[in-house]
């Protein structure tokens, strides 16, 4: 399905510029006041990496006993961690045809755009590295981790000033997904955004990505992929084979059929991304991106409160290995 034409940047409200110093005094103003500075919660995991293995004192944290090694050598032993404030994050940037669709007034596209700076504005305010890769119809741009408000502005621009997709090609995600696989040496902490409408076939690389790295998908949705209204007869088209069909949404059985068509794939895929071990944060077109983030703020509080002693995702150093 295809939105009526329009440039990213006059949805967005202008340039990259324009865009960051709405975003700085709204979403960032509202989200300051709301988590009390408080965004290590939200970047759990980020910067956290297993130092050391001791044994239990009446003061630790039940939560950071490690079971496997108390079980092992018969006396509690819990998991010290310390902060890596070097490791840097980076955007894996979905930005093929069905990303730049909306039914209402805004775009997959432009809510990508404005998670993208808000995540990356926040992350370097307190010092840290944000990078990206940008995917067309295969992986066209990388740019490097830096810090900075005007590297956020650089990531911006590139996401806005992409010039039209030629000819007509399916998504292919897991491409992306091996590129940074290859590309991302050090851990990092890495937002896959996409809708992820694509050839099958990331599920496994995805699950590959998150035994290394701290990895977050950030799925793009609108409401119009999930259930279709009934407007009579209505010219659809696939933005990415440009296949067109004329269906008539005035046929409650075509709605029907349609709905648990959608509501099978919403299942499948949410299954994919249990399965691959990454946490979801969903963001609609109709939805608000502050209200998004809060959710998925607590859900990270949630994760932290009941897996907190198992490690999961950290790097095991050389040393603690033959003990773990």
């Amino acid at each position: 399905m295809e939105a009526p034409s329009g440039a990213l940047a006059e949805a967005s409200g202008g340039n990259a510029e324009h865009v960051l110093r709405r975003l700085e005094w709204t979403v960032l103003r509202r989200l300051d006041g709301l988590l009390q500075g408080d965004y290590r919660t939200l970047m759990r995991g980020t910067g956290m990496d297993l130092a050391d293995l001791r044994e239990y004192q009446h003061h630790d944290d039940v939560r950071h006993i490690d079971w496997n090694v108390t079980a092992r050598l018969q006396l509690p032993h819990v998991r010290v961690f310390t902060e890596d404030r070097e490791m840097a994050s980076w955007f894996l940037l979905d930005l093929s045809p069905s990303v730049d669709f909306g039914s209402g007034l805004q775009r997959k596209s432009q809510i990508s755009s404005e998670f993208v700076a808000v995540l990356a504005r926040v992350l370097t305010r307190h010092g840290n590295r944000i990078g990206a890769m940008l995917y067309g119809t295969g992986v066209d741009t990388v740019i490097p981790a830096r810090g900075g408000r005007g590297h956020v502005l650089r990531l911006l621009h590139s996401m806005q000033a992409r010039p039209e997709a030629q000819g007509e090609a399916t998504t292919r995600l897991d491409d992306l997904l091996r590129s940074a696989a290859q590309f991302l040496r050090r851990r990092s902490t890495v937002f896959v955004v996409s809708d992820f409408i694509s050839e099958p076939g990331w599920e496994k690389t995805l699950g590959q990505l998150a035994q290394r790295h701290e990895v977050v998908a950030v799925r793009l949705l609108d409401p119009l992929e999930l259930e279709l209204p009934d407007l009579g007869l209505l010219p659809i088209r696939d933005a990415e084979t440009g296949e067109q069909l004329l269906v008539d949404t005035h046929d409650a059985g075509f709605r029907k059929r349609f709905a648990r068509i959608a509501a099978q794939r919403e299942a499948d895929l949410r299954q994919a991304l249990a399965r691959a071990g990454v946490d979801t944060l969903e963001l609609s077109t109709d939805g608000d991106l502050v209200d998004a983030i809060m959710r998925f703020t607590e859900l990270r509080k949630r994760r932290g409160q009941t897996s907190g002693a198992s490690g999961r995702g950290r790097v095991l150093p050389d040393h603690l290995k033959a003990v773990a």
